[in-house]
């Protein structure tokens, strides 16, 4: 049985490259489609981003003092004693992990607890954070709490050196 099957692309699907710069027959010669003279119709004469022509940029007229500690902020993921005491049970324990999975929190970033709502289960703790109000509530429910420090890179400061033992007193004699 003959099949009549057409195995090519649409009219118009496949277009061909434009190739500029190859004289004026092609329709893109003489200025290549970049217009006529100044620096970006020139060879290499690009601008980089906040360029005004030569005039001051915004950037370099505005003053840029200070410190900001936006890039060394420490974020956190909170969650509420209220929240907590809705979806555990008693006798359960709260790490990262259990809150994950009954969708307190996202991602990886360490957990603070907080005192926000009524609390009164029985619940062991494993955090990276907690309010003192909320420790509080915590214990008077007959709850603990571990606070485990989240790991964190902790490398040397550059250019401190470690401190050399203290030299042996020398005796006179």
């Amino acid at each position: 049985m003959a099949h009549d099957f057409d195995f090519h692309a649409p009219v118009g699907a496949n277009k061909r490259k434009r190739i500029i710069g190859r004289g004026q027959g092609s329709g893109r010669g003489t200025t290549a489609g970049k217009g006529n003279k100044g620096q970006k119709s020139r060879s290499g004469g690009k601008t980089y981003i906040g360029f005004e022509g030569g005039q001051m940029p915004l950037y370099r007229r505005l003053a840029h003092r200070g410190f900001s500690n936006y890039p060394f902020r420490k974020e956190w993921q909170i969650v509420n004693l209220g929240e907590i005491e809705k979806r555990y049970e008693t006798s359960e324990t709260v790490d990262p992990a259990s809150l994950f999975k009954k969708g307190l929190v996202k991602g990886t970033a360490p957990v603070k607890v907080l005192a926000n709502g009524d609390f009164s289960k029985k619940l062991s703790f494993k955090v990276a954070a907690v309010s003192v109000s909320a420790k509080e509530k915590i214990e008077k429910a007959g709850g603990d709490v571990t606070v485990d420090a989240p790991a964190e890179k902790r490398g040397k400061k550059q250019g401190s050196k470690a401190k050399a033992a203290p030299a042996a007193e020398k005796t006179e004699s």
